[in-house]
C-alpha cells in the first residue's frame, strides 16, 4: 500500500524496550518516531534526499503505555524552495479503546544534493497537483 506524495502512515508496537520507568512510551522514543514519520512524508514529496533543519511545538499530550500501538500520521502542509513543513500527528490505540491524539509536532525538513547542501525542490509536484 502506498500513501500519496507528501503524506506517510507509521504503525508501531510500544515495547518495553522504548518505555521510560513509568512504562510509558519515553518522550525521545516517541520524537525519534515523529522524525521518521516526518522524513518519509518530505522525501516522497521532494523525491530526493531530505534533512531535517527543525522542530517546533511537539506536544505529548497522553501517555502511550506499553502494549499500545501508535499510529504515526505525517503530511507536508508547505513547501518552498528547498524546505518543507511536515506536520506528524500520533494516535494510540488499544483493544476496545477509541484511538486516541498522543503526540503531535512540526518538523521543517530540507531537500538536499549530494553534497549535503540544500537544493530546490522540483515544481512538478506543485503544478500536477493544482491544476485547474
Amino acid at each position: 500500500m502506498t500513501s500519496p506524495q507528501g503524506t506517510s502512515e507509521l504503525q508501531e508496537l510500544v515495547l518495553p524496550v522504548m518505555a521510560n520507568h513509568h512504562g510509558t512510551l519515553f518522550a525521545g522514543q516517541g520524537l525519534q518516531l515523529m522524525a521518521k514519520a516526518a522524513f518519509l512524508a518530505a522525501r516522497s514529496l521532494a523525491h530526493r534526499e531530505v534533512v531535517m533543519g527543525g522542530v517546533t511545538g511537539v506536544e505529548f499530550t497522553a501517555p502511550i503505555p506499553v502494549g499500545y500501538t501508535l499510529t504515526l500520521r505525517a503530511w507536508v502542509s508547505r513547501v518552498g524552495c528547498s524546505s518543507m513543513t511536515v506536520c506528524v500527528s500520533g494516535y494510540t490505540e488499544a483493544p476496545a479503546a477509541p484511538p486516541e491524539e498522543a503526540l503531535k509536532g512540526v518538523f521543517e525538513m530540507v531537500a538536499i544534493d549530494g553534497k549535503g547542501r540544500p537544493t530546490a525542490i522540483e515544481s512538478n509536484y506543485m503544478k500536477q497537483e493544482f491544476r485547474s
